[in-house]
């Protein structure tokens, strides 16, 4: 058995540290969550080994502490997420299921479709990590929150509201893990621009969906729409480094 092969080393990473995060007493995911993020995690780093692993842990870790920002104003006005900001499978696959398809992706082709799809890879935890600052922040410190549609002022916490605050906000996390991209080796310096591009595109597509579609379609669940918003900002960073190639 060769102990550097990175499939037996992201497993055993993986076993360890989801462990210790399931005794833990401050629990971020569910049981089955947890089971589920210890897949992803496998298949991340098999894949792209530690510089792949640490964006999505970087996304991880930042992603459950913005989501308890304001917790207590959130959950008095019921726009809180559910079980305290804790997630499940649905939520570990909502978030991550487009970057899991482009990091598997990488195995079967070359340059310079390989480097496009780490790019996508990045700029799906980008745009997944701006969409939830975003929402997050502007749920609780948005002054003015808009319904991106129409810009008639609603409530915070509404389908396809956007607020200064948590647009702002979303482009500092989506450069956040561009440049830890960046600087793990993961994309180039332009990257981090494309990556904040497509997080900033993407974000504001998922709420216009969220204004027009959400409320019609029962199967559209919020994770559905994390899968579109994820897979589109992933979309415009390939697309927009082929044409400017």
């Amino acid at each position: 058995m060769n102990i550097t092969n990175p499939w037996i080393i992201g497993t055993s990473v993986n076993i360890i540290l989801i462990v210790v995060a399931f005794i833990s007493p401050k629990k971020l995911l569910t049981p089955t969550g947890y089971f589920h993020a210890l897949l992803l995690g496998i298949i991340v780093w098999g894949t792209l080994g530690w510089r792949g692993y640490t964006v999505v842990m970087f996304y991880f870790l930042v992603g459950s502490g913005v989501t308890r920002i304001g917790m207590e104003q959130k959950e008095a006005a019921g726009i809180a997420e559910k079980r305290s900001g804790m997630r499940g499978p649905e939520n570990v696959w909502g978030s991550a299921l487009i970057a899991t398809i482009c990091a598997i992706a990488t195995l079967f082709v070359d340059s310079p479709w390989q480097e496009w799809l780490i790019l996508g890879y990045v700029a799906s935890f980008s745009t997944k990590l701006s969409d939830t600052t975003a929402s997050e922040v502007g749920k609780a410190y948005g002054k003015s929150t808009f319904l991106i549609t129409t810009l008639q002022p609603v409530v915070r916490g509404t389908e396809g509201a956007v607020s200064l605050e948590g647009t702002l906000a979303g482009m500092v996390a989506s450069g956040a893990i561009a440049v830890l991209g960046w600087g793990i080796g993961l994309i180039n310096l332009m990257g981090i621009l494309w990556c904040i591009v497509a997080a900033f595109i993407a974000t504001n597509l998922e709420s216009v969906i969220g204004a027009t579609l959400q409320s019609k379609w029962e199967w559209m669940t919020n994770e559905v729409v994390n899968i579109i918003n994820t897979f589109i900002g992933a979309i415009v960073a390939i697309l927009i480094v082929w044409i400017w190639q």
